[in-house]
């Protein structure tokens, strides 16, 4: 049994008359600790496979498990607490809330969870001990997003999802996160899912999905991923 277990899940959503067949009966398996990249072209299903995973959107059929919970049956309640209790949610837009210093960001999700990390000691870790008492208005893009990672890994998830975390930064901003998020899932064993468009950055990958109209069309396993420091675009 895998960690991670997606069996013939379909997302339909219903458009006026019409049916949009989101996801069209994806499957594939993920361990613990593993690094998967998801790529794809704009429409692909990409954010949709990260959605239903996350407890954020429910899908129209199949099987999603993950460490032993069935989530595609639980109900509202279920749910709530699947993403309050095992979810990282990085996105490609910060989601900050601009009247709270950085610290305060990370504190705010440690209240909702059970076991997590001590915000200034997460922020430390992703290089922010000297910006912590900032707003986000007073952050650049990258340490922005490095407050949205940390106030991910504060709530000490069971998996770390990210969309597109890379989508509204400069290519060596980007290149720091990418590694950031590299080396939190080597060191901590966290397991993490990056979702992109980008295919240059598949060889960062322990797996890469290659998601095109709603299924998976490869899957590529990397015996031994490339730092994100080698990688060019």
């Amino acid at each position: 049994m895998s960690y991670i277990e997606f069996e013939n899940v379909t997302k339909v959503y219903r458009v006026g008359e019409v049916d949009i067949h989101a996801l069209a009966g994806v499957s594939f398996q993920i361990e613990k600790g593993q690094f998967i990249v998801v790529a794809g072209a704009s429409g692909a299903g990409k954010s949709t496979i990260l959605n239903i995973l996350g407890g954020m959107d429910t899908c129209t059929d199949g099987r999603i498990e993950v460490d032993g919970s069935n989530v595609d049956s639980m109900d509202e309640k279920q749910l709530t607490d699947y993403r309050r209790y095992d979810i990282g949610f990085v996105f490609q837009f910060y989601n900050l809330v601009q009247n709270l210093t950085a610290l305060e960001n990370v504190e705010l999700a440690t209240q909702i969870c059970r076991n997590p990390l001590d915000p200034a000691t997460t922020l430390s870790k992703v290089g922010l001990a000297e910006r912590m008492n900032s707003f986000p208005s007073q952050l650049s893009g990258g340490e922005q997003q490095r407050v949205a990672i940390a106030r991910a890994l504060a709530k000490n998830p069971k998996l770390l999802l990210c969309d597109e975390p890379t989508g509204a930064l400069d290519y060596v901003t980007g290149k720091q996160i990418l590694k950031l998020l590299q080396e939190t899932c080597r060191e901590t064993g966290m397991t993490v899912i990056i979702i992109t468009h980008n295919l240059a950055l598949c060889p960062m990958g322990d797996r890469v999905f290659h998601v095109r109209n709603g299924l998976i069309k490869s899957e590529e396993i990397n015996e031994h991923p490339q730092d994100i420091d080698t990688i060019e675009w």
